[in-house]
């Protein structure tokens, strides 16, 4: 007999933020981004005890397939990070643009963790000066919601990428 899952939380505060998670590379590195946003419930308002998770390739396109999400040495790239949202709902991290995996667009893969979800919820995050056609699941997804997995550049380089969980503006998630 499957027993259902329940939520007990959330609990994200306390026992998956870790120092330096969502600093996949230093701030000041070459080549380093930032990418940013807020997360929002279903009524615009901002969520302040989620948790925002990152998995992605390097510059290369390459997947990192060593341990060290938790123990990055000065320099290395593990591809994972985590960040808890603020009061505010906003989150951060410092990383790499990633190169192309395969036949699709580069992008971010992101979960988040929130009161009220039995499991995380999964999206990706595609940088908006990346040619589209041809990435299988961005074929997948109706026009008109392509935009909520497409990040905004701003001044000075930074990427924002809203996600709303609900309502009008609900981001696409994706079922595996």
């Amino acid at each position: 007999m499957t027993t259902p899952s329940q939520t007990v939380g959330p609990f994200f505060g306390h026992a998956l933020p870790y120092d330096g998670g969502p600093e996949l590379v230093p701030a000041g590195r070459r080549g380093a981004v930032r990418v940013h946003g807020r997360v929002f419930d279903g009524a615009g308002d901002p969520v302040p005890d989620a948790l925002v998770e990152i998995w992605q390739a390097d510059e290369a396109g390459r997947i990192a397939r060593r341990p060290g999400g938790l123990r990055r040495a000065a320099g290395a790239f593990s591809g994972f990070g985590r960040c808890p949202t603020g009061a505010d709902g906003s989150y951060w991290f410092s990383t790499v643009k990633p190169g192309r995996v395969g036949a699709g667009a580069p992008y971010l893969s992101v979960l988040v963790f929130a009161r009220g979800l039995l499991k995380p919820v999964f999206t990706r995050l595609y940088f908006p000066e990346d040619d589209h056609e041809g990435d299988p699941l961005l074929a997948e997804v109706p026009a008109a919601r392509r935009d909520t997995l497409i990040a905004v550049r701003e001044a000075g380089g930074a990427y924002r990428f809203d996600i709303h969980l609900q309502g009008e503006r609900e981001t696409v998630f994706l079922g595996f």
